[in-house]
């Protein structure tokens, strides 16, 4: 990697300090070293902070008060990382581990695209199974083609272009902060505000691509959303669609497809959205149901 080429991996944290613990050790093993790692600790309670500073003294270490969520918890890193002559940003969640040549995959592609913002396929932390590798929304129809379902797996290798892309493992060129601005901290304090990122560099020319050769291990069940949805109730059924940590959260979908989807399609593609959120929860709660019932416990001889 060129000298010029400067990364700085950005991660908000609050809480969950063993899973910060194996993200930075995951960091720390990488194949290339050329990278700075910003961690912004928002007031966690568990001594996330003293561990960093015990264990990994080489990672710079921001505060926040409890209350910056993602978004601007990300925010006060990239501009941290911009007012110390990055080149490139790389957003991370602490919930991932990368594998060890990660940041030399991304580093290969983005020297071959420096103009694009570069995502990682997601694979299962617990099964290795590949589970996100990008997608391609549809606003005419209201849907998405996810690329996992289309491509062979002899397919998954290099760049593969999409609309969208969530923040954990995404590369971008410092130039993209310069020309759109920091991620929308106002309209979108959780969730989403890494896909109205990626929608907003494509309309200013940029391109987005899952890169398939660097790849990132998740834990799917350890997101805001997920805890949510782990028990299926009246009170989180209201936390799904209206609380922060809500995946279904229906003013983040309404100013979400109002700043991105075109106007032609807007209306059909609320009202699906809608529907969507506000029955897809129970319709996923009888599903589950239905397993419970016709499941046959393992028979002991």
């Amino acid at each position: 990697m060129s000298n010029d080429a400067y990364i700085f991996i950005v991660i908000p944290v609050h809480n969950r300090r063993a899973l910060t613990r194996g993200c930075l050790e995951s960091l720390r093993k990488q194949t290339v070293k050329n990278f700075k790692v910003i961690v912004v600790d928002d007031g966690s309670t568990d001594g996330t902070s003293d561990m960093i500073r015990g264990e990994f003294p080489e990672i710079t270490l921001l505060h926040g008060d409890g209350h910056l969520w993602w978004t601007r918890a990300t925010n006060l890193a990239v501009k941290y990382a911009l007012e110390h002559g990055a080149k490139f940003i790389m957003t991370l969640n602490n919930d991932t581990r990368a594998l060890e040549d990660y940041v030399e995959k991304m580093i290969f592609w983005v020297e071959r695209r420096p103009r694009s913002l570069l995502g990682a396929l997601a694979l299962d932390a617990t099964s290795g199974r590949a589970i996100f590798g990008g997608e391609i929304i549809n606003w005419g129809t209201g849907g998405s083609k996810f690329l996992l379902d289309t491509l062979e797996p002899s397919e998954w290798k290099g760049l593969h272009e999409v609309t969208h892309f969530p923040g954990r493992g995404l590369l971008i060129p410092a130039e993209v902060f310069s020309q759109i601005g920091l991620f929308d901290e106002k309209h979108f304090p959780h969730y989403a505000a890494d896909y109205d990122f990626t929608h907003r560099a494509r309309k200013a020319g940029f391109r987005v691509f899952c890169n398939y050769d660097a790849r990132i291990l998740i834990y799917p069940d350890e997101s805001g959303n997920a805890e949510i949805r782990k028990t299926m109730t009246i009170a989180n059924y209201k936390k799904h669609l209206f609380d922060i940590k809500g995946g279904a959260n229906l003013k983040v979908f309404t100013i979400y497809s109002l700043k991105n989807c075109p106007a032609w399609c807007l209306p059909w593609f609320l009202f699906r959205g809608y529907v969507q959120r506000l029955f897809g929860y129970w319709i996923d709660f009888l599903v589950e149901k239905m397993r419970g019932l016709t499941h046959k416990p393992d028979q002991t001889i």
